[in-house]
């Protein structure tokens, strides 16, 4: 519960309505207690941290002049969402934020009438609201809708293709834009550069407001200065980009001068048809480590406030770190080697390339199908390009991955990280799928290793391969298995038998090989090893197939369309009839809790495999000692 002592505003404030019976002269004082309260929450129990910070005030007066939830407000991403929810009834269970059975990380519509619409991917903001915006015009309701993207989630290409529908339709539709010049690490490309020279207009905009309040709205004059302000604006202000794209462009202002905002905030929401309010606010602001670092505070663990985030002991490498160290040592060894990521250069491992080989890396910013398309056109002329992306993520690139890269067979090695359960993150970030979505590709090689040393193994096969590969790893550590520095490849589509036993054959793909082998252990089976999902290794499924009673398929994937899937399919093709129990993640969203836990639950970790076995073939449980297992 909140202290009442510490917070004897916010403690009243249950719900948006309870924040609208303050007078405005208290709101600075409101946001103040809630940005401390949520420093206290995020450092007790860890979550997104600096993006929420940032949007304090804007938080504040949306929910204080819009009548919320009627009035719609939409945010992107989620990150900054935390203010937003402490506003909106949860403010007593922000503490459980991506635990288990907590709130989720993100807006989700599920949890709360306030979360109008689910966000966990970039960019989509716009077109979300002025899908609201259109289906309430049409309705003739007189909702208003707000939607606020970050300046991260602008140099996504889908915000862009809102803007240029909305603008043409003249929707009831407010766009603030929350530039604080950062999305998970710094901007990259054009769009910053351009906003940077809105942020230095500010004379100029002064100049103008002040020209227009002294003048009539008619007369020469006035048609004089609108003329001017158009010329004015090409020249020196770039807002222009949004006025021609149908968008009554605002700012910039300081978003975190919460009187200015109440006051530009009253007057957009008089207005009609789309409008763009431009705000400057400073990711972390209010707590100086954040506000210093910025891309260390972006998320965090639990911590002490008053110390800071303490740095993290050397420990285990994982995966990310391997394919980071792996991908300069073959940047060094091939010079054709570029690297490619969508704004994920600390989450996919690069930072330790962008700095050792800066002239071949490449963030493109929040625009995944960009990322896929340039690698085709680099491996056009002769590049044997890298894309470093989260699994989640190349599901925004698929048409890419299949139009312009596997149609055409080009040499691109895709270094899929997060792949399978991930974790705290929640549905919107969780890899279930790749392995369903990649093998169904034609020219596609699919792999998927065990443990760290495969990782970097399978990442140089890959690489050496003529045409598309991708190899899919998880989250976190692996086993721990010694790392080799040589670079040498697998045989393409050859598996690994790691345990020969009788009776049962366990077939893993990837990271359950470990509890895999612990089940074989007990069960006296056979554990192989299997490393790619395609092509498959079609001679040792068919020889295990033949010589034993059943197998089982365990992968950190979809069990629909996965690589038990394959398994099952090549079976079928052979006329041959042997039990099959694929185990895999169940054909549902995995919420968030830690990744042990979505383990357990999807029956994929070594009690749940060994569960699943005894259940189907009771014969094949272990014995006690002296009792003869009976024939099958």
């Amino acid at each position: 519960m909140i202290d009442s002592q510490r917070y004897p505003r916010l403690a009243r404030i249950d719900l948006p309505a309870d924040l609208r019976q303050f007078d405005e002269s208290e709101l600075p004082a409101i946001a103040g207690e809630l940005r401390d309260y949520l420093i206290e929450s995020v450092a007790s129990a860890g979550g997104h941290f600096g993006a929420g910070l940032g949007v304090v005030e804007l938080t504040v007066a949306l929910h204080y002049l819009y009548d919320t939830p009627e009035d719609r407000l939409v945010w992107d991403v989620g990150h900054q969402c935390y203010p937003h929810k402490i506003l909106t009834g949860r403010r007593d269970r922000i503490s459980t934020i991506k635990k288990k059975d907590g709130l989720a990380p993100f807006p989700k519509r599920e949890e709360s009438p306030f979360d109008t619409f689910g966000v966990g991917h970039s960019s989509t903001s716009i077109s979300a609201a002025l899908g609201m915006a259109l289906a309430a015009q049409r309705k003739g309701d007189a909702r208003k809708i707000v939607a606020v993207i970050g300046d991260g989630g602008l140099t996504g290409g889908m915000a862009y293709e809102a803007l240029h529908h909305g603008g043409a339709l003249d929707p009831d539709l407010l766009v603030i834009l929350n530039d604080n010049q950062m999305s998970i690490s710094e901007n990259v490309g054009a769009l910053p550069k351009m906003l940077a020279r809105l942020m230095t207009s500010r004379t100029l905009n002064a100049m103008r407001e002040g020209a227009k309040r002294r003048l009539k709205r008619d007369g020469f004059l006035w048609r004089f200065l609108k003329r001017w302000e158009e010329h004015a604006k090409g020249m020196f202000v770039p807002s222009t980009l949004f006025e021609e794209l149908g968008f009554h462009y605002f700012g910039p202002i300081d978003g975190h001068d919460l009187p200015l905002l109440l006051h530009s905030l009253k007057t957009l929401k008089s207005l009609k048809g789309p409008q763009l309010l431009h705000i400057i606010t400073t990711k972390g602001k209010g707590y100086a480590p954040a506000e210093r670092e910025q891309i260390e505070y972006h998320a965090v663990g639990p911590f002490d406030p008053v110390k800071g985030v303490a740095k993290k002991a050397a420990g285990k490498q994982t995966y990310t770190d391997v394919f980071g160290d792996w991908l300069c040592d073959m940047a060094d060894a091939d010079t054709r080697l570029y690297g490619i990521t969508p704004a994920m250069r600390e989450g996919s491992g690069l930072v330790r390339f962008s700095k050792e080989f800066p002239q071949r890396y490449f963030d493109v910013g929040i625009a995944e199908q960009h990322a896929v398309t340039l690698a085709a056109g680099m491996a056009c002329e002769g590049a044997k390009p890298v894309v470093a992306i989260y699994s989640t993520f190349l599901q925004r690139g698929y048409d890419q991955l299949i139009h312009d890269v596997a149609i055409q067979n080009l040499d691109v090695t895709f270094a899929i990280d997060r792949g399978g359960v991930v974790g705290p993150d929640g549905a919107t970030h969780a890899g279930s799928f790749d392995l369903s979505y990649l093998r169904c590709i034609p020219n596609m090689l699919v792999m998927a290793p065990a443990d760290e040393n495969e990782c970097r193994q399978l990442l140089t096969t890959g690489f050496m391969h003529a045409g598309p590969a991708a190899v899919r790893y998880p989250r976190g550590t692996g086993p721990g298995a010694k790392i080799e520095a040589e670079l040498k490849p697998f045989v393409v589509g050859k598996a690994e038998i790691r345990r020969r036993g009788n009776g049962v054959a366990i077939l893993a793909f990837g990271s359950p090989l470990a509890a895999a082998i612990e089940v074989g252990n007990e069960l006296g089976a056979t554990v192989v090893n299997m490393r790619f999902v395609k092509p498959l290794d079609e001679a040792i499924i068919l020889e295990l197939a033949r010589a034993h009673v059943a197998l089982v398929s365990v992968e950190d994937n979809a069990i629909g369309g996965g690589a038990g899937g394959a398994v099952a399919e090549l079976l079928a093709a052979k006329n041959i009839l042997v039990p099959l129990l694929q185990l895999g993640l169940p054909d549902e969203f995995l919420e968030h809790a830690s990744r042990e836990q979505l383990l357990a639950e999807a029956g994929i970790d070594a009690a749940g495999i060994r569960a699943a076995i005894t259940r189907r073939w009771p014969q094949f449980a272990p014995q006690p000692f002296g009792e003869v297992r009976s024939a099958v």
